[in-house]
């Protein structure tokens, strides 16, 4: 499996976003983002410095998105 990109929270939202994703929520500084098409749920960290690539793993198992296309919607 390839390597996820090293990305900030603010391009992983966009990224989100043209998947089809809308921001549900805010907690704190988590955004909570949900597709009703297929009733997918991401929860992103919203801070100034880049999410580990662990983490970046684990929002897009949880969105059903891959690291290829996840490279193209950037």
């Amino acid at each position: 499996m390839p390597k996820p990109p090293i990305v900030k929270p603010k391009d992983l939202i966009k990224a989100l976003k043209r998947k089809g994703f809308v921001i549900d929520h805010v907690s704190g500084s988590h955004y909570v983002m949900y597709n009703e098409d297929k009733i997918l749920r991401a929860v992103i960290a919203y801070h100034n410095k880049p999410i580990k690539r662990k983490t970046v793993m684990s929002i897009l198992k949880s969105a059903n998105i891959s690291v290829e296309e996840l490279k193209n919607l950037l």
